[in-house]
């Protein structure tokens, strides 16, 4: 970490209303069944790192663009709440993005789609207009839920001033290898994993075998997440395996890669290894699937110590 620096985490990425339907599966084509619950919430990956990360404490900004509604209003008080600042863009057309979620009440799996928005408009030049706010960071964390072409340019912009990068490839995209090069970590989850290196990703060592792979496309390190099998670090130096930590009954999944990406980013970005970033990152995702919603189920740096302490 540059001793200039203080720590500060800038994130580029979405942020949908989050409109969650709990029902005990989910309806055919044609089909229209009961559910359980409905819910509206702030949700994007981006914007749920952002909130998670601002949770655990840490100087963290989001970059993005919102419509002119309520929605965004949603956003910009679920911001306010965390402490993240928004670098943000207002613009009348499209609206704010919004994401329908499918919660199984048995098990607390989902399944959701996503219609991004004005977030979908985001561009390498939008990244250009908020580059003093990369610039000045330790870390850039990004996902694939808005133009690829901006989260290679907040990547560039990051590596050019020397932020350490995360890419969570999600939702999976064929990528370039000048786009992965400029990764010092990539954290695919499992089918990502797969989608990425064509090879199913079922066990640890499956895991590996795809990090390799992932490796040799100019990554500098991987972390695999595998839900309750925790996650498969690996670096050219390194493997390691972090366990699942958990923190009491799984309520719903949703947030919980999101919970692991802020983790790790907030762990990095106070000088943890990787290897004890992704234990914090664990325990985050822990504790953020015993709670329904995405944001609303973040939790905070006392609660993720206490965890650990516990645990240990």
């Amino acid at each position: 970490m540059n001793a200039q620096r203080s720590g500060k985490i800038a994130i580029l990425g979405v942020f949908n209303a989050d409109m969650t339907f709990r029902a005990a599966r989910q309806p055919n084509i044609g089909e229209t069944i009961h559910g359980d619950r409905f819910d509206l919430g702030a949700g994007g990956k981006g914007s749920n790192q952002a909130v998670a990360a601002g949770r655990l404490g840490a100087d963290v900004a989001i970059i993005t663009k919102l419509g002119q509604d309520p929605f965004a209003e949603l956003a910009l008080r679920a911001w306010r709440e965390a402490g993240v600042r928004p670098i943000v863009q207002q613009i009348a057309d499209p609206q704010t993005g919004a994401a329908f979620i499918f919660v199984a009440a048995g098990t607390g799996d989902n399944a959701i789609i996503v219609a991004p928005g004005a977030a979908a408009t985001l561009s390498a030049a939008d990244l250009d207009l908020a580059a003093a706010e990369i610039e000045t960071a330790d870390i850039f964390l990004t996902q694939l839920e808005q133009p690829v072409e901006a989260a290679q340019r907040g990547l560039q912009i990051a590596r050019q001033t020397g932020a350490t990068t995360i890419l969570n490839p999600a939702p999976a995209a064929a990528l370039s290898p000048e786009l992965l090069a400029l990764c010092d970590w990539l954290t695919p989850n499992a089918s990502e994993a797969a989608a990425m290196t064509g090879a199913p990703v079922n066990s640890l060592a499956d895991a590996e075998s795809a990090a390799t792979a992932l490796l040799a496309q100019g990554v500098g390190g991987v972390i695999v997440t595998m839900g309750e099998h925790g996650a498969l670090l690996k670096t050219a130096q390194e493997t390691r395996h972090t366990p699942a930590l958990s923190a009491g009954e799984v309520v719903e999944t949703t947030g919980a890669g999101d919970a692991f990406n802020a983790g790790f980013a907030v762990a990095l970005s106070r000088g943890e290894t990787a290897p004890a970033a992704a234990q914090y990152a664990a325990a985050a995702a822990g504790l953020s699937v015993t709670r329904a919603g995405a944001a609303s189920s973040m939790p905070t740096d006392s609660e993720v110590r206490s965890l650990l302490q516990r645990l240990s």
